[in-house]
């Protein structure tokens, strides 16, 4: 049995509903200002406005201190701040000198110098108003953020898909991997789906994280090398996102409401945000492992 709006309290999906409105604000305003400031890394232009569907108000903060670029300059390889920062003048970017060599993640490759200007996809870093090189616990929120969007991403498009057709759960499951005797079938089908449709979409965000960072590396290799720092990062997000669902629908809402809450309603949108930040804290660990021991690059 599924609940609608009717069976809910009033206060409760007004509550939904302030909280959906304050996501969907905070998700504009950023994509608003990084349509005037794009992203250096191009991916961070979908996963800075994704997470604050669910992070609203936190995510608004950290995209703001810590991923917000500069504003594009006419003039190469100088940017706004550069030039108006405590009066000092502007520095050209023929200025800049080339590295000796780089080495690659594993450091196994050597490449000769060249200037970051001229490698693709990595211009001058966002780093908010904070202005300061990204600390570990920054560069890991920024990791498990860019996760998370893949992960939120494909719960928006199951959880809609499956409401509006709800045959299409036989694809995860439904009637021969949970027959009919089993309980709540539709409901584990339904995030059987989202997993795979998750793990598709984050390695895709993972890849285009990774490729412009290692332009050496063949593309099959950055397809590899973002499933190995994806996988892990994913299933840790399922895990805690997963946990909260199945507390809320197959326990909290049944006792409260005589049943799951559907799709349709506001406030199973206000669980899924709640769910998406407990997605956050279970794989921010598993991203500061995979950051730290070389698996996933550093944002």
């Amino acid at each position: 049995m599924t609940v609608s709006d009717s069976a809910l309290p009033e206060w409760l999906i007004i509550v939904a509903w302030i909280s959906l409105a304050l996501g969907i604000l905070c998700s504009l305003l950023i994509a608003a200002d990084i349509a005037r400031r794009p992203q250096p890394m191009k991916v961070m232009n979908v996963v800075w406005p994704i997470c604050a569907l669910f992070g609203s108000l936190l995510w608004l903060a950290g995209y703001l201190w810590w991923g917000r670029a500069d504003l594009p300059d006419k003039h190469a390889g100088t940017s706004a701040v550069d030039r108006t920062h405590a009066g000092a003048e502007a520095v050209p970017a023929t200025t800049s000198k080339p590295m000796d060599r780089m080495t690659s993640m594993d450091g196994t490759k050597t490449m000769p110098g060249m200037d970051m200007k001229d490698m693709p996809g990595m211009g001058k870093p966002a780093l908010g108003l904070s202005g300061k090189p990204h600390s570990m616990p920054v560069s890991v929120f920024c990791g498990t953020s860019h996760c998370g969007a893949g992960c939120s991403l494909a719960d928006l498009i199951v959880e809609w898909t499956l409401f509006a057709l709800p045959s299409f759960a036989v694809v995860g499951g439904l009637h021969w991997l949970f027959p009919d005797s089993i309980s709540h079938g539709a409901l584990y089908a339904g995030w059987v789906i989202a997993y795979f449709v998750a793990l598709a979409t984050g390695i895709t965000f993972q890849y285009f994280a990774i490729a412009p960072m290692n332009p050496q590396r063949s593309r099959p290799g950055n397809i590899g090398a973002a499933a190995k720092a994806d996988v892990l990062s994913l299933s840790a997000w399922q895990i805690g996102m997963y946990g909260v669902m199945a507390i809320a629908q197959l326990v909290v809402f049944p006792a409260w409401f005589g049943g799951q809450v559907s799709v349709g309603t506001p406030v199973f949108w206000l669980t899924m945000q709640l769910a998406m930040l407990a997605g956050f804290c279970t794989a921010y660990p598993v991203n500061w492992w995979l950051i730290s021991s070389g698996v996933k690059e550093r944002m």
